[in-house]
């Protein structure tokens, strides 16, 4: 059995100019925000819902990026809003947001 259901990992990689990366696009508040939502809803801790900031993910050039794990599925995201449709349709409801996906 896994520590998480979910293991959600949040590149936050910061690149030189003219270097794309996740930085850039503001992925370390969107990870804070999505951290601060799970715990807000009861869904952290052991058997739950881990969020984790990650060094470079290597898919800078279609981020930001995260991925989700056990599944391995890979998103990127403009807002707080794609956040939480993560959040709410993939981690709460297990279904994938294929509009996201990459």
């Amino acid at each position: 059995m896994p520590y998480y259901d979910h293991h959600v990992f949040f590149c936050v990689n910061r690149r030189d100019a003219p270097e794309a990366c996740c930085a850039c696009h503001d992925s370390e508040a969107l990870r804070d925000y999505a951290k601060k939502r799970i715990k807000e809803l009861g869904l952290n801790g052991k058997g739950r819902i881990r969020i984790n900031a990650a060094g470079c993910l290597d898919r800078c050039e279609e981020g930001p990026v995260i991925v989700v794990y056990p599944e391995a599925v890979w998103y990127t995201y403009v807002d707080k809003e794609d956040i939480d449709e993560i959040i709410d349709e993939h981690l709460v409801k297990g279904r994938v947001v294929e509009r996201l996906r990459i």
